[in-house]
């Protein structure tokens, strides 16, 4: 039986690594991978749409896979695999934001940089959650995989979560699937919910196929 892919839509492989990382406390359900030829980074509209393309293409050359999800915060691809597939398709922020609404009335998003931030609202528009949403503070565009390993853009990761967190957020989602190994530190150091949107979708993958 096939196992859940999870598609890493950038070259980073540490931030794969750091997927792996954060899925293991689940079980062995899940198979992570990435584009060899993609951006380092997801950063422009597109990378998303050449991103999409690229998930897309991974999709169907593996039907055995149980589930997919797209691990990107930009869900590159999503609509597409959805309408060709007839597995689950998770997308990671999608599924961030509504397991932070699961945990309090307001949330907050920490972006990569500004120009992520439109995209993202668009998104949240379209969910019809955006009464909901305390606010999105954007990194100094830094790369996905800095987002989760250097410790300067950690300090900032952490100061936009307590920014976010005084103007009334009790959860904050992050922005990046880059940031994953850096969730149960930051909710530690904060005292707020920090969502890791790809460990979200995840459990969201799983309870999907599980029975």
């Amino acid at each position: 039986m096939g196992k859940i892919l999870i598609i890493n839509p950038n070259s980073a492989a540490t931030v794969t690594e750091g997927i792996e990382a954060a899925v293991a406390p689940l079980g062995p359900h899940f198979e992570v991978t990435d584009i060899p030829h993609g951006p380092a980074t997801i950063s422009s509209d597109e990378d998303v749409a050449r991103g999409g393309l690229n998930v897309l293409e991974l999709a169907r050359m593996r039907p055995d896979a149980r589930a997919i999800i797209t691990a990107c915060f930009s869900d590159p691809g999503l609509d597409l695999l959805r309408a060709e597939l007839s597995i689950p398709v998770i997308g990671t922020q999608e599924a961030g934001i509504l397991t932070a609404l699961a945990r309090a009335d307001n949330f907050g998003v920490i972006a990569l940089s500004k120009t992520s931030i439109p995209r993202h609202l668009r998104k949240i528009r379209a969910m019809g959650v955006e009464s909901r949403l305390t606010g999105e503070l954007p990194l100094p565009g830094v790369s996905a995989e800095a987002s989760g390993r250097d410790e300067a853009v950690y300090a900032l990761v952490r100061d936009a979560a307590v920014q976010l967190g005084e103007r009334g957020a009790g959860a904050i989602v992050l922005g990046c699937a880059g940031m994953a190994p850096i969730r149960a530190r930051l909710e530690r150091d904060t005292g707020l919910a920090i969502v890791d949107p790809v460990l979200a979708s995840a459990a969201m993958a799983l309870g999907t196929v599980i029975g």
